[in-house]
């Protein structure tokens, strides 16, 4: 006697070994908190929220008349130091040769002086690290910021780039794949999109036992969430 199986048990179990259920989180691909690592007053902001910035640019400054003094006097020292050098330098065949390490340490000094006072001028100035877009602000001009206790007064993320933090159950662990297809939808969206999982998690969480992946997207709003399947057999 021969049994068959219903069709959509057939149909059920199928679907089973191509798909894996998996929910998500939008998140921005590129994420940082902003913050001055030196102490001082606010002298410009030149963004607000919403603000679209790129690489380096200058988001606030510090007023720093007092160290750009240090650092003009430093380039002056410097450059005395390094005219000393190369005239020695020019000469140190025929001249003593403590005089010349004399000369040359200097010389040396007053480049590291040159370097650390460049170095305390640019902490006046805080630059955007990638291109993006302001989402939060917590400073105006006249605020005083600390060095001993770092205040977060700008967050900025990447402007369209984005990715889904995928979960899924740890059962799959050896099954899910970088490189297979994410089909999924937003909540209270019908449309169907796909992506391509770049990245899993080597680790599952231990309050839920799921392990999470990414997925890469664009122009979604981050904090949005949804669901879908991770195709595993595409064929």
């Amino acid at each position: 006697m021969k049994f068959f199986l219903p069709t959509f048990i057939l149909c059920f179990s199928f679907l089973q070994a191509q798909s894996i259920y998996a929910t998500f989180n939008v998140v921005a691909q590129k994420d940082a908190k902003l913050a001055f690592v030196t102490s001082g007053r606010i002298e410009n902001v030149n963004v607000e929220v919403g603000s679209i910035v790129r690489k380096s640019q200058i988001l606030a400054t510090l007023d720093n008349e007092d160290t750009k003094t240090l650092l003009d006097g430093a380039k002056i020292t410097f450059q005395f130091a390094k005219r000393a050098f190369n005239r020695q330098e020019k000469i140190k065949n025929y001249i003593d040769e403590g005089k010349f390490d004399k000369v040359s340490s200097a010389y040396e000094k007053a480049k590291n002086a040159l370097t650390y006072q460049s170095i305390l001028y640019d902490k006046t100035f805080l630059k955007a690290p990638f291109d993006g877009v302001i989402y939060y602000k917590d400073i105006e001009v006249g605020d005083a910021v600390s060095a001993v206790r770092l205040k977060t007064i700008f967050k900025i993320q990447s402007k369209s780039e984005r990715k889904l933090i995928l979960e899924f159950d740890q059962k799959y662990n050896k099954v899910v794949k970088v490189g297979q297809t994410f089909e999924y939808k937003l909540d209270g969206d019908d449309t169907t999109y796909r992506g391509i999982i770049s990245k899993i998690y080597p680790y599952a969480d231990f309050n839920n036992r799921k392990i999470r992946a990414e997925v890469k997207a664009k122009d979604i709003i981050v904090g949005l969430f949804g669901n879908g399947y991770i195709l595993v057999d595409t064929k």
